[in-house]
């Protein structure tokens, strides 16, 4: 399906040749895979809403820039990961797997998020700072993913729905078999291992520098945990990243940022109590339009120019999202926006070059 304006392209001369090679990649797309809602203008749109905001109140600039809490939260997290190792090696299955769904996966899926917060510069002022912050950040989680995360993600972000470039979209395979109430469920609790190898397939990159620094220091620190506390001590950690990642309340923010649950909004913001876990990440429309303000710093956003948040159609429940999600017959893995705006051609070179994020 297409929504959006068909006739506006890049340049908006339609006779140029970009343009016309970007139009017939763009048909070929949304023929191959319609099901998904296809963007006929020309750009994500938060860039428009950006200018907008800052023409309307140009106080919000004084917003800019990193949040000094965010290393201390990160180190109070992993300190809690590790004391819960410590206390958990000798306690039983059953007090090991409550603990691991609520209080392992909560924390971990919180620093998944401390590394998004970081991959946007936002702990620290230095960018090398961010980088190993983040690494730290990562050790609890017991898999290497910050470097590959940051790669990624600043593209989510420069070509949002962009076909291929995006890899926050689920790929049409997704869409075609998970359809009913049953198998969305088995999506949802499989969205851990979704998220991490569906840019392997999409739009693979060969690992630079720093992600084989974050994968030496990560295999250390695994290490470590199992010649200290064993395999179960090591599953803990690991097992908290997927449960948390999965069918966990926290683990709603992934449906919620970016599926169209109301049809012509590409984005949404949540405004619940989890967000004082989640470094405010459920403000997704504002940080969308302001990636380069700390989340601590996203209600104030919305506290400053509401006229253009307020009237978006919200969340207060991610919960409440995932089970929507599931029971929906309307609502599945096809339900992204897609957009192609930038050309084969384009993405080819931008591959060459290993990204916009080495």
């Amino acid at each position: 399906m297409c929504v959006g304006n068909p006739t506006k392209l890049k340049s908006g001369n339609p006779s140029s040749e970009e343009d016309k090679a970007v139009l017939l990649e763009r048909q070929a797309k949304i023929a191959s895979e319609p099901g998904f809602y296809w963007d006929q203008y020309s750009d994500e749109p938060h860039a428009s809403r950006r200018a907008a905001i800052v023409k309307a109140h140009p106080e919000i600039k004084k917003l800019f820039g990193h949040c000094p809490r965010t290393k201390w939260k990160v180190l109070a997290s992993v300190m809690i990961q590790l004391m819960s190792v410590h206390l958990l090696q000798d306690a039983s299955w059953g007090t090991w797997l409550f603990c691991c769904y609520t209080l392992s996966g909560a924390i971990n899926h919180m620093m998944t998020l401390a590394m998004h917060e970081l991959s946007h510069n936002l702990g620290a002022k230095k960018q090398l700072h961010n980088r190993f912050l983040g690494f730290f950040a990562n050790l609890p989680l017991g898999i290497p993913a910050s470097a590959s995360f940051k790669r990624y993600h600043m593209e989510h972000h420069r070509y949002q729905g962009e076909d291929v470039l995006d890899v926050d979209i689920p790929t049409a395979m997704e869409g075609e078999v998970f359809t009913n109430r049953p198998l969305k469920v088995v999506w949802c609790f499989l969205q851990p291992a979704f998220y991490s190898l569906r840019p392997m397939f999409v739009n693979p990159k060969d690992p630079g520098f720093w992600e084989k620094v974050n994968i030496t220091i990560q295999i250390t620190f695994d290490l470590l945990i199992y010649n200290f506390y064993g395999f179960k001590g090591l599953l803990y950690l690991i097992c908290g990243t997927l449960l948390g990642m999965g069918i966990h309340p926290v683990a709603g923010h992934f449906i919620a940022e970016h599926y169209v649950m109301n049809k012509g909004q590409e984005t949404y913001s949540y405004y619940g109590c989890l967000n004082w876990l989640t470094f405010n990440v459920g403000y997704h429309n504002e940080h969308h339009d302001f990636p380069f303000i700390a989340g601590t710093n996203l209600p104030k956003v919305r506290a400053i120019a509401p006229e253009f948040y307020d009237e978006l159609p919200h969340y207060h429940s991610w919960s409440k999202v995932i089970v929507d999600y599931i029971w929906d017959p309307e609502v599945g893995p096809f339900a992204r926006v897609k957009r192609v705006t930038v050309s084969d051609e384009e993405k080819k070179k931008l591959k060459a070059k290993g990204g916009l994020v080495q």
